[in-house]
């Protein structure tokens, strides 16, 4: 690699959360070589700040769910050849695609094909510990290297003779609001019988499973009232989901503050005795807010078809990342508001339950912790790859 020429980099990131990742990579390949990047490819605004000139907008490959992406097929398959065809083109030095891993990886593979010499890292593995482990392996002739976030998917990468993986580490793990939270958390507490308790709800932030899960959540609420509780209601949600939230709680004899604002939301977590929530991402904040929590979900019909494929122990990466039941999840038929509250209750007071939450998110944080920030070690990671196809 030439010291002064400018480092020319292809990036694939549809997602937000994959065009912040692009951008923390981008600015840590500057600070590390002192050269120019030249980026070609798919992002958002904080990659064309950086430099970027979107082949086309991001937000068409940001598909969620497999209903979404078999609707979109035939304009996601043409997005894929142009998408190939012009990195080609650009003969970079490294391809880095990020999550959506339906449409990136998809990509690498043809620009593999267009220019084998093309070295390619992954960022954000595949959930292929949890299901269709084969994609593992399927990688490998395309990808060279995948840039981990969850610790134990390095070990899951080589165990399915996948690509090798580097663990670089989760941008929650040093998020303003999750260290301010979780040092709200860490103050003393009273947990005393009689205390108002409150209880943060989060019924997620797709319109489907937020229909689903209100209504039990709000019987939870009702049930842990009749049983002596005085409860205050947090409910965080996002704009898109706000007005069926809304117009659910209405008619909720505690109504609960509905919370818009992502610093408010963070308020809401250190304030909380106990958290009711759906099943995902949100558990990984409260675990590292050090918030004590019940899961819950109910499956849609396509998600309900493939459960049969679904290989993993755990839906939540808390109990996945600490390889031991830290939190109760509950699904389907199983979400009963009497078991649940049940459950929150135990987390009111301070028991063995709440103990053994917060012993185990301790772990969580100790598991994910990394000694240099993630983008530096993912930076790292790509100019390693960068130099290996050098010398071939």
């Amino acid at each position: 690699m030439s010291g002064t020429s400018p480092l020319k980099i292809a990036i694939v990131a549809g997602e937000e959360s994959g065009d912040l990742l692009g951008a923390d990579v981008v600015r840590s390949l500057q600070r590390m070589t002192g050269r120019e990047i030249q980026l070609v490819g798919i992002g958002g605004r904080h990659l064309q700040e950086l430099g970027l000139k979107p082949l086309f907008d991001g937000s068409e490959i940001a598909l969620m769910g497999i209903t979404a992406i078999l609707r979109d097929l035939p304009r996601l398959i043409r997005r894929i050849g142009e998408t190939a065809k012009a990195i080609a083109e650009a003969k970079v030095d490294c391809l880095i695609t990020i999550d959506s891993p339906d449409f990136s990886l998809r990509v690498a593979a043809k620009v593999r094909k267009l220019n084998p010499a093309t070295p390619t890292v992954h960022y954000v593995c595949p959930s292929v510990w949890a299901w269709r482990p084969g994609r593992a392996k399927a990688m490998r002739p395309y990808v060279d290297r995948v840039l981990c976030i969850l610790p134990f998917e390095v070990a899951e990468l080589e165990r399915l003779g996948g690509p090798t993986g580097t663990y670089v580490g989760h941008r929650l793990v040093q998020d303003p609001g999750v260290l301010t939270a979780a040092a709200a958390q860490a103050q003393p507490r009273d947990l005393s019988n009689g205390r108002q308790k409150t209880l943060l709800l989060l019924p997620g932030s797709r319109r489907g499973e937020v229909k689903k899960l209100l209504e039990p959540f709000g019987e939870t609420a009702k049930v842990l009232r009749a049983r002596g509780h005085q409860l205050r209601l947090l409910l965080p949600t996002v704009p898109h989901v706000a007005p069926i939230v809304s117009a659910a709680v209405a008619g909720w004899d505690d109504k609960p503050e509905v919370i818009l604002d992502p610093a408010r939301k963070w308020q809401a977590f250190g304030e909380a005795d106990a958290a009711l929530i759906a099943s995902g991402t949100v558990s990984l904040e409260l675990a590292l807010s050090r918030v004590p929590m019940v899961s819950a979900y109910k499956l849609d019909a396509i998600a309900g078809l493939v459960q049969g494929l679904v290989t993993v122990w755990s839906a939540l990466l808390p109990n996945l990342i600490a390889d031991r039941c830290i939190v109760p999840e509950f699904y389907d038929r199983y979400v009963r508001p009497q078991n649940l509250a049940r459950h929150l209750e135990a987390l009111f007071s301070d028991t063995g339950f709440r103990a053994w939450q917060k012993d185990g998110f301790a772990e969580v944080a100790r598991r994910m912790a990394t000694a240099r920030p993630s983008g530096e070690i993912a930076a790292e990671a790509v100019l390693a790859e960068i130099e290996k196809a050098s010398v071939k």
